[in-house]
């Protein structure tokens, strides 16, 4: 994770060289912006920032850049992009790298140039003696998907950075609406620190009420309630969506798609299978198998393949003119909370 580069840019403390890797671009936009925000005043960008993409422009262009004084401040800051030349890759790039001109400079950097080299890959070639060099003297990044420990554990990071708390109920809510999204979970707490304020907490209520709405959280939202047997509140949420003129096919198609996520995980479960197998074998987020295994415990494996049926029958009135679609949904969530 980016922790400890971060902990360093607090401090002022810049390194000459950095490699950021992987394919979590937020991490890496993050923390390049920020070791350009400590090394440069935003009045210095246009004379002594410089970004060059290595589809377009060879790297001895750019390591003369990076040798060059700046102009008219302290530090200058040269992005390196694309690097591929760092990596296994067969294929024909359209530059070719002199890559001894990089390793001379990574061996003897200019004290005054901050070097970033952006890496939007999986994986490096770590016998390339130029990897090889960076990663024994500088920072390096590795901006890869976060397991769910991860992103449970960036989140109060990120809540502790805004100074306010996180509640784990809080947490869970908003993985369960927007998945493992970093630019929207991070873009979601921000806002919501603003609206709790300095030495605030983000609960689960803050988020329902603040974290914007999709047809999606919406469905969700609405199974839960359904699991739980809450017909009230699973009918504001269904009226709600006729207000914003969702099709009722399209509700129960979604509707019906969660309920068999449901039966896969709990049949899953039954097997053996843990929830990260599960997640591979269903091809859905971690966060997905978690909630559905929750709400597996409140039916029987018999009861669910009841609904799946009942939501195909429902799809087919629906597409038949048996009656209102609307009705028929109606009826079908009402027949749900009574199983």
């Amino acid at each position: 994770m980016s922790t400890e580069i971060k902990k360093q840019l607090k401090k002022g403390q810049l390194s000459p060289v950095y490699l950021l890797y992987g394919t979590e671009n937020f991490l890496i936009n993050e923390i390049k912006q920020e070791i350009i925000t400590t090394a440069l005043n935003q009045e210095e960008y246009d004379f002594n920032l410089s970004t060059y993409d290595m589809n377009e422009v060879s790297v001895e262009t750019a390591v003369e850049d990076a040798e060059t004084l700046p102009f008219m401040g302290e530090k200058r800051v040269v992005i390196l992009k694309n690097a591929a030349f760092l990596t296994g890759t067969k294929e024909k790039q359209k530059v070719e790298h002199n890559l001894k001109r990089l390793e001379t400079y990574i061996n003897d950097p200019v004290p005054y140039t901050c070097l970033i080299i952006e890496a939007p890959y999986e994986k490096l070639d770590e016998r390339k003696k130029v990897v090889k060099l960076i990663k024994k003297q500088f920072e390096v990044l590795h901006a890869s998907p976060m397991n769910e420990k991860l992103v449970y554990s960036w989140l109060y990071e990120r809540a502790g950075e805004h100074h306010i708390t996180l509640t784990s109920d809080g947490a869970d809510r908003l993985l369960q609406l927007l998945g493992a999204k970093l630019m929207l979970l991070s873009s979601e707490i921000a806002k919501m620190a603003l609206y709790v304020g300095e030495g605030g907490e983000i609960n689960s209520e803050t988020v329902d009420l603040l974290v914007a709405r999709t047809l999606e959280n919406d469905i969700f939202a609405l199974v839960d309630r359904v699991v739980h047997r809450k017909l009230e509140e699973a009918f504001r949420i269904l009226y709600d969506l006729f207000q914003q003129n969702e099709e009722p096919i399209k509700i129960a198609a979604l509707l019906v798609r969660q309920f068999r996520i449901i039966y896969h995980v709990k049949e899953l479960t039954r097997r053996g299978y843990s929830q990260k197998q599960i997640a591979a074998t269903l091809k859905i987020h971690p966060y997905g198998v978690k909630v559905a295994a929750g709400q597996a415990k409140f039916f029987k494996g018999k009861d669910l393949s009841a609904i799946i049926a009942a939501f195909a029958e429902a799809d087919y009135q629906m597409k038949t003119g048996f009656m209102d679609k609307k009705l028929i949904l109606e009826m079908l969530i009402t027949k749900l909370k009574n199983d």
